[in-house]
């Protein structure tokens, strides 16, 4: 027997294993399974240069666990160890068999470990760990080494192995118990080794007998050794691809396409991406492609291989060329990852691409499932963009869609402006704004429907890359303004009249702290709505941006919302309103208003006089006169206002006129929709 301590640099090395080394103490189990499955690999390889001349018998990767007295092995029918591998490549942690294989043999297998600190990684969950191993090599003997997690080991030649390989035996230490359940380790071995290479057996297959399920003879293998990701595309089918999809992932709905991934030069990638029914939540969508090395699982955090748009894709990505930490749980930057990234890229654009241009009618069909994750790639990641501005669509309120060249095409006759701006109309709401969208069809004008989570950063985009184009929301403003042509019509009212009546429909609007309203006037059909409620499209895009994104739009995010209630000056109801007013306070508002006009009159004679004075040259009772002509004018123009707001709160018709524009754009609501009503009953009724 042989004793020792183990070569490391301080006599703390096993807690700072168990604390730090890997950042999930279930990792373990990955890291001694792929010890094995590197073992087993070798001997395939030994076997087939012709090193080893023996019969490789079966290979399989053998996990057993005894609960009660909390003991997992992991055996394995590999190269094994002897007495001095085990002294090399255990004792002196960190100095790895796997680099002096790879060196040797590097053009005839894949290895998966790089660091040497794998087998380590038993210290987190085990109090004592023993390895008993046989080297393939003629004449060896079996080695059994034993440590209880101090750096005293014993090494000794026993008996227990007729066949090379080794046993990893760990007993499981009592603050880490869970690893001695059989559950937990099932769904260790279906989290982290499902595709390795060599077949792992965990216990027995079963069947129902006798009103139960009981053992059979047969091994339960966990893993598929030739997952679909390393078969030719040529030799499969889309049921092949459909039914690897649900294998990983068995809730989820049927993906909408595939890309199989491979490439093996300037970099060694493999694997199947899936495009997924998207939906609202982005981050229920991420992290769901695993990544691989050499079919052994190592994250689904892929942030730093995949641009941030693809963590939207589902799938497996498989490549020894991503360097990994020790621990293989986190990406190094280096330029085969920024390679790599480029490439998916370019792969999923040409797919989407393909697909377009062969299946058209397929594309169009999915492209409501497809629309937010190729806009969150046009939106994020420019290179994308270049290759899917001939493929992104857009589609109108009949269903029908456009790339946005045909979409330009379409529309730029009708709805170009008289700066030579082709507009495009779009509503967010086919419901809430219907009676917009039918007065700019009656125009013979499109409208797109943009009712996505993005559409209004795509819009952005859109018009950034084609200056000629402005994309314009049908409730922006009156119909004849949202595409302003050389039309001019006149307004039966006069601008004294508007004078009159904007304080009276200003009386009636809603009152609230987070929203202004502006009355304006505008000269339209008789026949169009008397009034009109819209939004200015620059402010309203950049506070639904704020309420998507934030960032430099938040400052937009915190003002409150601005509505345009636009009066129909040529309408008969507002005429009739008009008459109203007229009728009621009429000569009294004439009075004030001689009067305000005689306080300007004064007023202005003055400001002329003193207008090339500086303020100490000007005179002390004209400054006096000012103040008082100031002061009168304010108290007249509050008193007209007064009066005027005082007949508007009880004119029922600028009332209703107001809350069928409030109704129209899906904004009257509770007590004021229940008056509105009631209101309209009683008109009826008259």
């Amino acid at each position: 027997m042989k004793q020792g301590k183990i070569g490391v640099t301080t006599e703390n090395i096993f807690p700072v294993i168990k604390k730090f080394l890997y950042s999930d103490h279930e990792i373990f189990l990955r890291e001694l399974v792929s010890n094995a499955v590197d073992a087993t690999q070798k001997m395939k390889t030994f076997a087939s240069v012709g090193e080893f001349k023996g019969e490789l018998g079966d290979l399989t990767i053998r996990i057993s666990l005894d609960p009660e007295k909390r003991i997992l092995t992991i055996s394995d029918h590999g190269i094994g160890m002897t007495a001095e591998e085990v002294d090399k490549y255990i004792n002196q942690i960190a100095f790895s068999s796997a680099e002096a294989f790879m060196e040797k043999y590097k053009n005839q297998t894949n290895i998966i470990g790089h660091f040497g600190l794998g087998f380590y990684s038993a210290f987190m969950v085990a109090d004592k760990v023993e390895v008993v191993t046989r080297s393939w090599k003629e004449g060896s003997k079996t080695m059994k080494w034993s440590c209880d997690g101090s750096p005293e080991y014993t090494l000794e030649e026993v008996a227990d192995r007729p066949e090379h390989g080794t046993d990893i035996i760990l007993y499981i230490a009592e603050d880490s118990k869970e690893f001695a359940e059989k559950d937990r380790i099932k769904e260790l071995l279906d989290k982290y080794c499902k595709f390795l290479p060599v077949p792992i057996a965990f216990g027995k297959e079963q069947e129902w007998k006798d009103g139960k399920m009981v053992d059979t003879d047969k091994d339960f293998i966990v893993n598929d050794t030739e997952p679909l990701w390393t078969k030719k595309p040529s030799e499969l089918t889309g049921e092949d691809y459909d039914n690897f999809y649900c294998k990983l992932y068995p809730m989820a709905e049927p993906a909408l396409f595939h890309i199989h991934l491979n490439i093996d030069y300037p970099f060694n990638l493999t694997g199947i991406l899936y495009f997924p029914k998207i939906r609202n939540n982005f981050d229920i969508q991420k992290n769901k492609i695993q990544l691989y090395s050499n079919q052994v699982y190592v994250t689904d955090s892929v942030e730093g291989i995949v641009p941030e748009f693809l963590t939207l894709l589902h799938g497996v990505i498989d490549s020894p060329d991503i360097p990994l930490n020790v621990s293989r749980s986190y990406l190094q930057s280096d330029s085969n990852v920024k390679k790599i990234s480029s490439y998916i890229t370019r792969k999923v654009a040409d797919r989407l691409q393909e697909i377009f241009t062969n299946q058209r009618a397929d594309f169009e069909a999915k492209w409501d499932d497809l629309k937010v994750f190729i806009q969150y790639g046009i939106v994020t990641d420019e290179k994308f963009a270049e290759k899917a501005a001939d493929f992104v669509l857009v589609k109108n309120t009949d269903g029908k869609y456009f790339t946005l060249k045909e979409y330009e095409e379409l529309i730029k006759a009708n709805q170009t402006d008289k700066h030579g701006t082709i507009i495009a109309l779009y509503t967010a709401d086919t419901e809430t704004q219907y009676s917009f969208i039918d007065a700019a069809k009656a125009k013979g004008y499109d409208v797109l429907l943009m009712d996505g989570q993005l559409d209004n950063h795509f819009i952005n985009w859109c018009e950034n890359k084609n200056q000629g184009m402005r994309f314009v929301r049908v409730d922006a403003d009156v119909v004849d303004k949202l595409i302003a042509k050389e039309e001019n019509k006149t307004m039966s009212l006069s601008t004294e009249q508007q004078s009159l009546l904007r304080p009276v429909f200003e009386a009636q609007l809603p009152g609230t702290d987070k929203v202004n309203y502006t009355v304006s006037f505008e000269p339209m059909d008789e026949n169009e709505q008397p009034v009109i409620i819209t939004r200015n499209e620059f402010m309203r895009r950049m506070k639904d941006m704020a309420a998507s994104g934030g960032g430099m739009t938040a400052f937009y995010g915190q003002m409150p919302d601005s509505y345009n209630v636009v009066v129909n000056g040529n309408h008969p109801l507002v005429v009739d309103a008009l008459a109203q007013v007229e009728g009621q306070v009429g000569e009294e508002i004439e009075k004030l208003d001689k009067k305000i006009d005689n306080i300007q009159t004064q007023k202005k004679t003055i400001d002329e006089r003193v207008k090339d004075q500086k303020p100490e040259e000007v005179a002390e009772e004209d400054t006096k006169l000012q103040e008082e002509l100031g002061k009168k004018l304010g108290e007249f123009q509050a008193k007209r206002t007064e009066k005027l707001q005082t007949v508007g709160k009880e004119n029922k018709l600028v009332k209703q006129m107001i809350d069928l524009a409030l109704l129209s754009n899906g904004m009257l609501k509770g007590e004021e929709l229940t008056k509105f009503i009631k209101r309209s009953i009683e008109l009826i009724e008259k």
